[in-house]
């Protein structure tokens, strides 16, 4: 049997990509899962609890299961122990061969690598910006004026938070953050 493991890091990523080229390859059986793969994934775990003797473990790519070379081994293992293969769709990964599961290792080495790289990378830009006196991120939605009148209309207490985003056109997090930034001592609106 194919079963297969989709997975993306934050909630406003979608799955759609690996779903489609997962089911394309006739996996039928789709375990996914919206969450970073440093914390808990509770969807792969029932994913490599429901392998048996035969199956197929499918994958897009292998960055989406490991989140670093020792983790990619340890479920390799599991895969073993169930007496599972492991296919990947966009990566020539083949487990029943010792080539096979060297070629899974370097490959998970190589991501590890890749996924090093963007972060170091990623650092030194986000700190090249603060050099530069800009703060890296999204703008703020609201301009410290706005939000400054959003904050004294929800502390009269004649406002819910809902009611002021839909007055200010803006989410319910976004009014929430400006309350909270308010009450921070020695707060500021401005970025």
């Amino acid at each position: 049997m194919l079963i297969g493991y989709a997975r993306v890091s934050t909630k406003e990523q979608e799955t759609d990509l690996q779903l489609d080229a997962l089911r394309r390859a006739g996996v039928t059986e789709i375990y996914e899962e919206k969450a970073s793969s440093v914390g808990a994934r509770p969807q792969l775990r029932r994913c490599l609890a429901a392998l048996k003797k035969g199956d197929v473990f499918v994958i897009y790519k292998l960055d989406r299961v490991a989140r670093s070379l020792p983790d990619l081994l340890s479920i390799l293992a599991d895969i073993k122990t169930a007496g599972a293969l492991v296919k990947s769709l966009t990566e020539p990964l083949d487990t029943t061969t010792a080539m096979g599961s060297f070629v899974i290792q370097i490959l998970g080495a190589v991501a590890e690598l890749e996924r090093g790289i963007i972060r170091e990378r990623s650092i030194a830009g986000q700190q090249a910006a603060r050099d530069r006196g800009k703060l890296p991120g999204r703008s703020r939605a609201l301009v410290p004026d706005a939000e400054a009148e959003v904050v004294k209309l929800y502390a009269s207490g004649e406002y819910t938070l809902n009611t002021l985003a839909k007055l200010f056109g803006v989410s319910d997090s976004v009014v929430k953050r400006a309350i909270y930034r308010a009450k921070k001592p020695g707060h500021s609106s401005l970025r």
